[in-house]
C-alpha cells in the first residue's frame, strides 16, 4: 500500500507542533492524545493498528496490539481524515519540550528504526511496529534501546524528540552517545551497546556505565534533552513529602506559604 501523500508546515522553534494538510479523502495516523487542533470536515476514528495493512485481519490487529500493551504503548491509533472537499489541516504536538523531525520515508529507505515513543503521527499506509533488539548487551543495559519502534511506508512521518535535535550522516563511522540521547536511525546503521571506559569513569564518571553505539552509514538522530533526564532533574528539585523545600526558590515559596497560611 502506497502512503497517502500529505503536505506538512513545522509551526514553532524548540515548543514544535506539526499542521498536516489533507487533500479531501487522506488520511493521517497520529499516536492518540497527540492531536492539539483539527479544522471543520476533519473526522476522526481511534483504531487498532495502524491501517497500513487493510486485509491484516483481526488477529493480527490483535498480537500487533499486544506488543504495545506490552510495552506500555497505547493499543490503539487515531486516524484524522478530510472527509469535505477542499484542503483541511490538523496539528499534533509532543507532550513535552522539544523539537519534531519530518522524515521522508521514500528518500530515506522505507525504514526508520526509532525510540519507542518517539513516533508522533505520519500518512496512511505507513507501517508502525514494535520491535526487540536481540542482543544481549543492548537487552540488558540499553534502557530504552531494548524496545524500538520501527516505521515502514514511504510517505511522510513524524518523530519526537527533546531539546534540540541533532542529525548525523556516518559513513562507515562509529558514533558513541547517551542511551537516552537516541532518536532514531536509518537503515545501514548497526546499533549495540558498550561499556563507557574503564571501572573508575564507569563508577564516577556521570556519564552512565553504557554507552550506545552506531556503525555504519546512514543518518542517525540525537536529542539533547530525553524526556527522563528532564524528569529526574525534575524529581530531585520538587519538595520531599516531609515538606522541607528544595532548589532556589525555596525562601521565598517558604514566605509565599506562611502568607497563605498554609504554615
Amino acid at each position: 500500500m502506497r502512503c497517502h501523500e500529505v503536505d506538512y508546515e513545522i509551526i514553532g522553534s524548540e515548543m514544535q507542533l506539526v499542521e498536516v494538510e489533507l487533500d479531501p479523502g487522506e488520511t493521517v495516523v497520529a499516536e492518540a492524545g497527540a492531536m492539539t487542533y483539527m479544522e471543520q470536515d476533519i473526522d476522526f476514528e481511534t483504531k487498532m493498528g495502524d491501517g497500513s495493512n487493510p486485509d491484516e485481519g483481526f488477529m493480527g490487529k490483535l498480537f500487533s496490539a499486544g506488543k504495545r500493551m506490552f510495552t506500555g504503548e497505547s493499543i490503539f491509533t487515531t486516524h484524522f481524515t478530510n472527509r469535505g472537499s477542499a484542503k483541511r489541516r490538523v496539528a499534533f504536538a509532543a507532550p513535552y519540550p522539544g523539537n519534531i523531525v519530518p522524515l521522508n520515508m521514500a528518500e530515506l529507505g522505507q525504514r526508520i528504526t526509532c525510540q519507542k515513543d518517539a513516533f508522533l503521527c505520519a500518512a496512511l499506509g505507513t507501517k508502525v511496529s514494535i520491535t526487540f533488539n536481540r542482543r544481549i548487551g543492548s537487552g540488558l543495559f540499553g534502557g530504552e534501546g531494548f524496545i524500538l519502534q520501527t516505521l515502514e511506508g514511504d510517505g511522510m512521518a513524524f518523530i519526537q524528540a527533546g531539546g534540540t535535535v541533532v542529525p548525523k550522516k556516518l559513513n562507515g563511522e562509529t558514533l558513541r552517545v547517551d542511551t537516552g540521547c537516541l532518536v532514531g536511525f536509518t537503515e545501514g546503521i548497526d546499533y549495540d551497546i558498550q561499556r563507557a571506559g574503564n571501572l573508575k569513569s564507569m563508577i564516577f564518571g556521570g556519564e552512565g556505565l553504557f554507552l550506545a553505539t552506531l556503525k555504519g552509514t546512514g543518518t542517525v538522530w540525537l536529542q539533547s534533552l530525553p524526556f527522563s533526564r528532564m524528569a529526574d532533574r525534575i524529581i530531585a528539585s520538587a519538595p520531599s513529602s516531609g515538606g522541607s523545600d528544595k532548589g532556589e526558590g525555596s525562601v521565598l515559596g517558604g514566605l509565599g506559604r506562611l502568607i497563605d497560611g498554609d504554615r
